[in-house]
């Protein structure tokens, strides 16, 4: 069985990307709902282009979160230590809140700020009157700055854990690897869409709403026990490095 730790560190990022990318894209939001909608009224290809566009957007969210902000927190002293402790916070209460979902009506709330946010772009977007099905997926996701959030803390995350090395060929790696991923979920929910709107009725995309839930508090619960696992060894270093004084009698 081949360990993680043993592939190549373009390939080792382009799978971290393409599984995180394509588990998050489950979970029912704008995107998904509107997929399964206009795929179930106008057909196949009208939910493909708007997985397209969808994707694209994505993608532009996820290399500004790698190639950006996450590169400039992680630079500090204690900026890691940190930026681990708010990912496993993030993944904790996302997880959460996919758990407790009563309805797939919209977006997971990100709190009252990033509400009015939203809804401030989803105002302005509105005079761009997407028509075409590719510039519909783009807004869709355009609109919801959460994306760039949640990628801003994985990126911070992949690249403290060295899943992604911080150089260019890392970064992109996982990047392509964000893309395929959601696609593939994209192209899965286009098709079967497309073949009727009831096999992919609330109570089911619910469930899988739910599961996505169960999977993120499981990542979050292994993230906090390595945290913990990490601050041990480090104890442990600094008295072997620095042993106590014995009492002199």
């Amino acid at each position: 069985m081949i360990e993680i730790s043993a592939l190549h560190p373009i390939v080792k990022a382009a799978l971290t990307g393409f599984i995180t990318a394509f588990l998050l894209a489950i979970p029912v939001g704008p995107v998904n709902l509107t997929i399964i909608n206009e795929g179930a009224r106008r057909g196949r290809k009208w939910a493909i282009l708007i997985s397209l566009g969808a994707t694209a957007m994505e993608l532009i969210y996820c290399f500004i979160a790698f190639t950006g902000l996450a590169s400039f927190i992680l630079t500090g002293k204690y900026m890691k230590p940190a930026m681990e402790l708010f990912t496993f916070g993030f993944m904790l209460v996302l997880g959460i809140k996919f758990l407790l979902a009563k309805s797939v009506s919209g977006p997971v709330e990100l709190g009252e700020a990033a509400h009015k946010i939203e809804e401030r772009i989803g105002e302005r977007l509105e005079r761009l009157n997407p028509t075409s099905a590719f510039t519909m997926g783009f807004v869709r996701v355009l609109a919801n700055p959460g994306v760039m959030l949640g990628w801003f803390f994985f990126a911070a995350y992949f690249i403290s854990r060295d899943w992604v090395t911080p150089d260019w060929q890392g970064k992109l790696s996982c990047v392509a690897g964000v893309g395929l991923g959601t696609l593939l979920w994209f192209m899965v929910l286009s098709f079967q869409s497309a073949k009727g709107y009831g096999r992919l009725n609330e109570k089911t995309l619910l469930k899988i709403e739910h599961w996505s839930g169960v999977f993120l508090l499981i990542l979050a619960v292994l993230h906090g026990g390595w945290i913990v696992k990490e601050m041990v060894d480090q104890r442990h270093h600094e008295i072997k490095a620095d042993p106590p004084a014995l009492h002199q009698r």
